[in-house]
């Protein structure tokens, strides 16, 4: 039986959150249709432009994200303090972009006078549109019927896209969150569909890797913001350059034909983390397999199961081998 959603959400343990959203029709979401010979190819391209939309209208990074035939990969951190700071204004216009709204807040956008009930009204409204704005669950409801939509237009049918609900992890430590973020940024790999990450078309290693040649980091992906020190800028706090180097001999050790290993000169990443080479390439390649509800330390887990009233967490086991310091 599914879980309630709000048992998966804790943001009091994490603001990040690995979302999989599967297709079920036969036909994918992408790829070409060994039955009709159709390519549906170009779907990656809505899934990818209306997820990083979404990221510029929520309060919600993308920090990972990878579009496969059937399945898409987001690994999504909320930033409940950003949408709290914003004004009236600011709340209505963002919902906007995505919504009519009400009668109320397109009177308010056209500066017409409210009475003393429309304004109580309305700020009730917007508090309601304030918190959909840092939920992870109408997040992917506005990523997933945009593209159900689009699909069912093109295929001249009707009928669910979807396979249900998608499926959320929270992500309680930051060994988990890297070891995430690099499981789904190498999802073509393990699939056999690229050889590379920079070959990965629509996924967020390809993104930066594209962004990277010109200096650069990409302006609707998550940040990456070097060691701690003190003002740390908001962000992941590691080396772009050490991620991206990772990702890549990670990419290589799971490649049936060319077989590699990860130096340990290529590995600040895992120092800081305290993971060896062993572990991180069973979390890359086996992420969901190990854990369910949520991924971080045994300590973590058990942090989260109180505050979410689990009667038990799925994958403590594995967090005790996998997910502790060496």
């Amino acid at each position: 039986m599914p879980q309630a959603r709000l048992s998966q959400i804790s943001l009091i343990d994490t603001p990040y959150y690995h979302c999989v959203s599967r297709c079920v029709r036969r036909s994918f979401l992408c790829g070409i249709d060994k039955f009709s010979g159709q390519s549906y190819e170009h779907r990656r391209g809505w899934v990818a432009s209306r997820l990083l939309f979404l990221g510029s209208v929520f309060a919600i990074d993308i920090a990972a994200y990878a579009v496969m035939s059937n399945h898409t990969h987001v690994v999504l951190c909320v930033d409940k303090a950003l949408a709290d700071s914003w004004s009236m204004n600011e709340v209505i216009t963002r919902w906007h972009q995505l919504h009519k709204g009400t009668l109320l807040t397109q009177k308010y956008l056209r500066g017409d006078e409210l009475s003393a009930g429309e304004k109580f009204t309305l700020d009730e409204t917007v508090e309601v549109y304030r918190q959909r704005l840092y939920d992870i669950s109408w997040f992917m409801r506005n990523l997933n019927e945009y593209v159900a939509r689009e699909a069912n237009k093109e295929d001249e049918c009707t009928g669910r896209f979807w396979e249900g609900r998608f499926k959320s992890q929270a992500l309680l430590d930051e060994s988990a969150v890297l070891a995430c973020m690099a499981y789904v940024d190498l999802n073509p790999i393990r699939a056999k569909m690229e050889t590379t990450p920079e070959t990965s078309q629509h996924t967020s290693i390809f993104q930066r890797i594209e962004a990277i040649k010109n200096a650069e980091q990409p302006h609707s992906l998550m940040r990456f913001v070097g060691n701690q020190r003190d003002n740390m800028p908001k962000g992941i706090a590691y080396s772009l350059i050490d991620y991206c180097e990772l990702v890549d001999c990670t990419g290589r050790c799971i490649r049936e034909d060319k077989a590699g290993h990860i130096d340990h000169s290529h590995s600040p990443i895992l120092e800081r983390l305290g993971i060896n080479t062993e572990q991180w390439l069973t979390l890359t390649t086996e992420f969901e397999q190990h854990f369910s509800t949520a991924v971080g330390s045994e300590h973590m887990l058990q942090q989260f199961k109180s505050h979410t009233h689990h009667q038990r967490i799925r994958g403590m086991g594995k967090a005790k081998v996998l997910l502790k310091h060496t």
